[in-house]
């Protein structure tokens, strides 16, 4: 087996934020020549972005792309829903977990695996005000024993 091949190419900043997530699942992503020549260049946002099921298939919606800068006619419209490729048992399992259990599904990253655009799929529950707040003390309290270990 050769080495891991990723390449991160954009982080949904709020995913842990405002999600706890249970869950990854490495998806692929339908996407046209135009919009891989962009994310090469690294003109991709993650922000705000969400996955959901619709007619046994699973989109993301929100995630934008940037035009690519030398392209013409065969642009595509930055903040279109995308297909996510996942095979039939993915889908059911995800399927079951959103009805049932009350999951959401975040976007977590972009990244290549070798030449393909992988999207990490996060199955999680949204986090109550309360728990965001724990999460910022305790990683204010990390910063705080950091700064004092150099100190000291």
């Amino acid at each position: 087996m050769g080495k891991d091949n990723n390449k991160l190419i954009a982080k949904n900043p709020t995913a842990y934020f405002n999600y706890t997530i249970e869950d990854t699942l490495e998806t692929g992503i339908v996407l046209f020549g135009t919009e891989i020549k962009s994310i090469r260049m690294g003109k991709v946002n993650l922000k705000d972005t969400y996955a959901y099921i619709r007619k046994g298939e699973v989109f993301i919606s929100g995630m934008h792309i940037s035009p690519y800068e030398f392209g013409n006619i065969f642009n595509k419209d930055p903040l279109r829903d995308r297909k996510l490729l996942l095979n039939k048992r993915e889908i059911n399992k995800l399927i079951g977990l959103t009805k049932q259990k009350g999951y959401s599904l975040v976007p977590i990253s972009l990244y290549f695996k070798g030449s393909y655009v992988k999207l990490k799929l996060g199955i999680g529950k949204g986090k109550k005000l309360y728990d965001k707040r724990q999460d910022l003390a305790k990683k204010d309290a990390n910063k705080q024993i950091q700064i004092n270990l150099k100190k000291h």
